[in-house]
């Protein structure tokens, strides 16, 4: 039985990527993404154009993860066609860049509405639908930035991925005596196929900004030189993509908690097998090792 999937921000990137190929795996995809009347139009043709010609069930849905209503009208569309939802995948995500200090208060709001109030209003949408049935996979995209290397100038960035990860690891835990299965992929720095660094975000205070540029010139562009040339030849986002796609597919209860794909190696996943192994070792003394696996059900 193929698997009906929600991804969202699948207009490009990780989302995009994978949306494809897990409907190339025969499963119907359902490509999350805003705008799709406007801005996002070409990509929304770009997807059904695929779908035609590699006769692939891969659908484009209007799915703004920053408005509740719009969350909810694409999850109920999606189990009026077909009743159920057998795996979700967290991928919206926004980046900025530039000194933490010239962002204000309200732009880091924004940034953590995008990468992990988004993550909230979606759950809540489609969790009962797993949680009903079950049975399911929630995948979570995070970033290496959680817990390896952190360059400067990604502060409001990072932070935002760090509390979507950790909303992630908590989760796991509250859905596996539902029997819904949580994978938490953490792809490092992928400066080609992707839009975050091409689309990223500045600080709105341009006085502060520039006062940092006098102790930093040329920050951020010798952090992305760097980022790239660390990346080893054919470091692709299609390894992020195909990952998901690999962990779609295994059997059920087969499914690993947290994979890493960076390929530049900044020290995330050292640091995570240590702090999952201390996840797994102080639930067991809770005695809550229960929760370390979920073990799907009957309805």
């Amino acid at each position: 039985m193929n698997n009906i999937v929600v991804i969202t921000g699948a207009s490009s990137g990780f989302g995009a990527l994978t949306a494809r190929v897990l409907a190339d795996k025969g499963d119907t995809v359902y490509a999350g993404m805003r705008n799709t009347t406007t801005r996002n139009a070409p990509q929304v043709q770009a997807a059904a154009d695929y779908s035609k010609e590699h006769g692939v069930d891969l659908r484009s849905i209007e799915l703004d993860v920053n408005a509740q209503e719009s969350v909810d009208t694409a999850i109920d569309r999606v189990v009026a066609e077909h009743g159920r939802i057998d795996v979700l995948i967290h991928n919206a995500g926004h980046m900025v860049t530039g000194p933490a200090e010239a962002f204000t208060p309200e732009q880091l709001a924004e940034l953590y509405d995008v990468n992990v109030l988004s993550t909230q209003r979606v759950n809540r949408a489609a969790l009962p639908h797993l949680r009903a049935a079950g049975r399911g996979l929630v995948i979570w995209v995070s970033s290496s930035s959680v817990k390896g290397g952190t360059p400067p100038y990604l502060a409001p960035y990072f932070a935002a991925k760090a509390a979507m990860d950790s909303l992630a690891v908590s989760y796991a835990a509250e859905l596996a005596r539902w029997g819904v299965e949580t994978s938490i992929v953490v792809p490092g720095s992928f400066t080609g196929g992707t839009n975050h660094f091409a689309h990223s975000g500045r600080p709105t205070d341009s006085a502060v900004e520039a006062q940092y540029e006098t102790r930093y010139p040329g920050l951020m562009t010798q952090v992305a030189d760097k980022l790239a040339a660390l990346a080893p030849e054919g470091a692709d986002a299609s390894l992020v993509s195909a990952e998901i796609a690999r962990i779609v597919a295994l059997p059920v209860g087969q499914r690993p908690y947290r994979v890493h794909i960076d390929p530049a190696d900044d020290g995330s996943e050292v640091v995570s097998v240590v702090a999952d192994r201390i996840r797994r070792e102080f639930l067991t003394r809770v005695d809550l090792a229960d929760l370390l696996s979920a073990h799907p059900t009957a309805a």
